[in-house]
C-alpha cells in the first residue's frame, strides 16, 4: 500500500519528516521517528526521486509517495457519515462548501468521526469513481470556504496553481484594537512553539510568512479586517495579528476570550482561482456567520 499526496501550502518549506507526520493520518502511532525510518529505508520519494534525508524541505506542489512496509498498522478508513454540508459550488471537478465553526476538517486520532471529510464521503457514497481530497484546511473553530478536489489530477493542478500564486484566499476577521496603518503586509517568520507543539510563535528562524490585511471598519474597540494569505502557515492570521497587537476576538490561544463570541472571529470568505479544467476564472464567496455579525464593525459593512 502507498500514501500519495501533493504538498500544499501547509507543507511548504517544512521538513519532510514533519510533512509525513502531518499527512499520514491513516497510520497508527505515527511519529517523526517512524517517518525518519521510512526515509532512511528508501520508502519515500519526492517528485519520483528517493528522499535523501529527513531534513529536506518540501516545496509546495511536490508529489510525495510513501511505500508502506508490510507490517504497517493502518487506522480504520474514514467512513461516510450522514450530516449536512452547505454547498457553495459544485461541478464534476470541484466542491466548495461553507464549513461551520466547531467542526473538525479531517479525521485524526482524537477525532475519528464527525468531521467534514466524513460528510463529504457520504455525499459521494454512490459514486466510487470520485476520490475527494481536501485542497485546504481550516481550524476547527474557523468557519468558511473549504475547497475539495474530486480527483487526484484536479488536486495536483490546483496545488500547482497555488504554488504559482494563482489561488487567492481571503479571510475576514474581527480583531481587538485599531490596526495601523489601515492597510499593510505583515512579514513575520513562524515556527512551532518548542514548549507546546500546538502553538505557533514568531521565530526569526521560522518559515517566511506573509499576510496582507485591509481594515474595513472600526467600532467599539474592534476592527473588521480582510486578510489575504500570501503564504499558508498554520494559525498564520491569528499569530500575525496578535503579534502586531490586534488579536482576533475570541481567540483564547493567542488573545483572550470574548463574551460576544465563543470562538475566534475568523472566517474564510472568498476564494479565487482558475478552474482546474476549463481554466476560466472562478470565484466563491461565503457570507460571515451570525456570531461574527454580533460585532458592529463587521455588521455595518456586511449589512450596510
Amino acid at each position: 500500500m502507498t500514501i500519495e499526496f501533493t504538498a500544499d501550502r501547509g507543507d511548504s518549506e517544512l521538513r519532510l519528516d514533519r510533512v509525513l507526520v502531518r499527512r499520514a493520518a491513516s497510520v497508527s502511532r505515527m511519529s517523526r521517528t517512524r517517518a525518519q525510518g521510512w526515509i532512511d529505508s528508501g520508502l519515500v520519494t519526492v517528485d519520483d526521486v528517493p528522499a535523501a534525508r529527513s531534513s529536506v524541505r518540501v516545496r509546495e506542489g511536490a508529489a510525495v509517495v510513501v511505500t508502506l512496509p508490510q507490517a504497517t498498522v493502518l487506522r480504520e478508513t474514514p467512513r461516510p457519515e450522514d450530516a449536512p454540508v452547505e454547498v457553495l459550488y459544485e461541478d464534476e471537478d470541484l466542491l466548495a462548501i461553507n464549513k461551520p465553526a466547531g467542526v473538525v476538517v479531517h479525521p485524526s486520532f482524537r477525532n475519528a468521526s464527525g468531521t467534514v471529510l466524513n460528510r463529504i464521503l457520504w455525499r459521494y457514497r454512490n459514486t466510487p469513481e470520485i476520490r475527494p481530497g481536501l485542497v485546504s484546511r481550516l481550524d476547527k473553530d474557523t468557519s468558511g470556504i473549504l475547497l475539495v478536489a474530486l480527483s487526484p489530477g484536479v488536486h495536483a493542478r490546483i496545488q500547482r496553481d497555488a504554488a504559482s500564486g494563482r489561488v487567492v484566499k481571503e479571510y475576514v476577521a474581527v480583531v481587538r484594537g485599531t490596526p495601523r496603518p489601515g492597510r499593510d503586509t505583515i512579514a513575520l517568520p513562524l515556527a512551532h512553539d518548542p514548549a507546546d507543539r500546538r502553538r505557533i510563535v514568531v521565530d526569526p528562524h521560522g518559515m517566511p510568512s506573509l499576510t496582507k490585511y485591509d481594515v474595513m471598519s472600526c467600532a467599539d474597540g474592534y476592527a473588521a479586517v480582510t486578510c489575504e494569505l500570501v503564504t499558508g502557515r498554520t494559525h498564520q492570521i491569528r499569530v500575525h495579528m496578535a503579534a502586531r497587537g490586534w488579536p482576533v476576538a475570541g481567540d483564547v490561544i493567542y488573545g483572550q476570550a470574548d463574551d460576544r463570541i465563543g470562538r475566534q472571529a475568523l472566517h474564510a470568505w472568498r476564494l479565487r482561482l482558475p478552474h482546474p479544467r476549463r481554466r476560466t476564472p472562478l470565484e466563491v464567496t461565503a457570507a460571515p456567520p451570525a456570531d461574527m455579525l454580533a460585532f458592529t464593525c463587521l455588521r455595518d459593512v456586511i449589512q450596510g
